[in-house]
């Protein structure tokens, strides 16, 4: 059946908890009709979900891509080139060399960097006057110029390569990337990427991660210009985007219940709980997609070799099998087994960096301004794979 799980407009007003709750009930892998393309199969349990991540073999990222809309073969190609669509054992070899510099204990030395970059722009902020718009005047500017420095990217370039991130995961938005647009902003930061990489080779080492990316071996060789692009997509994009979400659509879920801000305000501790909260609650993307490899039997539902798969996140942030009271939101929730990092091989290899750029924000908006609250209506983007509000007006004082 049909439930228009694939269209942007039905994430606008806010996700369907109530229709996702039913269906974990009654039809938990789903099939959704497709317009103009093949359907595919919503997985909404989180025991479900788990199982789909866990068995790479059997559930591709690779062969389709993670995205439900079939791509293009240049598209799907330039998909293929990046982490979050590669299947082991080539995942793991490019993985491998990434790994260490994305550790607890080295992303924990960038905690004093990180907390001046927050401070810098809530002075900027305050200059602006109390009525500001969050998503971008706030949120936007942190990680764009966390991953900036974490890539040694040249400072006048940074909003601009943020708006290309914005552009590639907003194209269902009529209001961020017209009908002109799509597709091209992920080919312009491809090729910003390559050209980067070729002024970079001239250049000393800098002992950023640009240098490692091309200075290490993955899978047995030394990347070109162009597999650093195609890279680069994904690093910057992942980097900027889903931390932008998180911040704002968490700011947003602390506006709607006051009483667990004021918590935050009297005890600081509560911080990297409450962030755990806000990504199960405002998890940062709705699904991605898998394709199944051969015929296997899901939560009731006979899956056909080649048929697309979705891991619906935020259903499986809200199964009352794993979560109690799984519709509220509780920032001293203990344990939470949220998804929003996935988990198993794609488990996110910024893990580290997301949450202590979380703590580190919040503790910093909430010490700087006594007084947070809405100021007109929150705008969602439209999209059915990022949960982002493109709009959030608040007044500070």
């Amino acid at each position: 059946m049909d439930h228009a799980l694939h269209r942007g407009e039905t994430y606008v007003d806010s996700p369907p908890h109530d229709l996702f709750t039913r269906l974990r009930r009654e039809e938990p892998v789903v099939w959704q009709e497709m317009d103009g393309e093949p359907g595919y199969w919503a997985v909404l349990r989180h025991a479900d979900v788990v199982h789909v991540a866990k068995n790479s073999d059997v559930f591709s990222a690779t062969e389709g891509g993670v995205v439900i809309e079939n791509l293009e073969p240049a598209g799907l190609e330039q998909m293929r080139d990046m982490l979050l669509a590669m299947d082991p054992p080539r995942h793991t070899a490019y993985r491998r060399p990434l790994a260490p510099e994305f550790k607890a204990r080295v992303i924990a030395e960038m905690e004093g960097r990180i907390r001046t970059i927050t401070r810098e722009i809530l002075d900027r902020t305050d200059a602006l006057g109390s009525d500001i718009e969050f998503v971008h005047d706030v949120c936007a500017h942190l990680p764009s110029q966390v991953i900036g420095e974490l890539m040694g990217l040249p400072r006048e370039d940074w909003a601009a390569i943020h708006a290309m991130a914005e552009q590639n995961s907003g194209g269902q938005d009529p209001d961020i990337a017209d009908e002109a647009e799509r597709g091209g902003s992920s080919v312009d930061m491809a090729m910003y990427g390559i050209a980067f990489a070729g002024k970079r080779r001239e250049m000393p080492v800098q002992g950023d991660l640009t240098d490692l990316l091309l200075g290490d071996e993955f899978d047995g060789k030394q990347m070109t210009d162009i597999d650093f692009g195609r890279f680069f997509v994904q690093l910057v994009t992942a980097g900027n985007d889903t931390t932008r979400t998180m911040l704002s659509g968490g700011l947003h879920a602390l506006l709607e219940h006051p009483e667990q801000m004021q918590m935050l305000r009297e005890d600081s501790s509560l911080i990297p709980s409450a962030v755990e909260e806000i990504l199960r609650w405002a998890n940062p993307l709705h699904y991605f997609r898998r394709t199944a490899m051969a015929d296997v039997e899901l939560g009731g539902a006979a899956i056909k070799t080649g048929d697309k798969v979705a891991m619906i996140y935020t259903s499986a942030n809200r199964d009352e099998d794993v979560f109690e009271d799984s519709q509220q939101f509780d920032i001293t929730r203990d344990p939470n087994h949220h998804l929003s990092f996935g988990i198993a091989t794609h488990f996110c290899l910024g893990v580290h960096l997301a949450r202590l750029e979380g703590r580190i924000f919040f503790e910093e908006v909430l010490a700087r301004w006594p007084s947070i609250e809405l100021n007109g209506v929150p705008k969602r983007q439209q999209s059915n794979l990022n949960n982002s509000l493109k709009k959030l007006p608040v007044r500070v004082g």
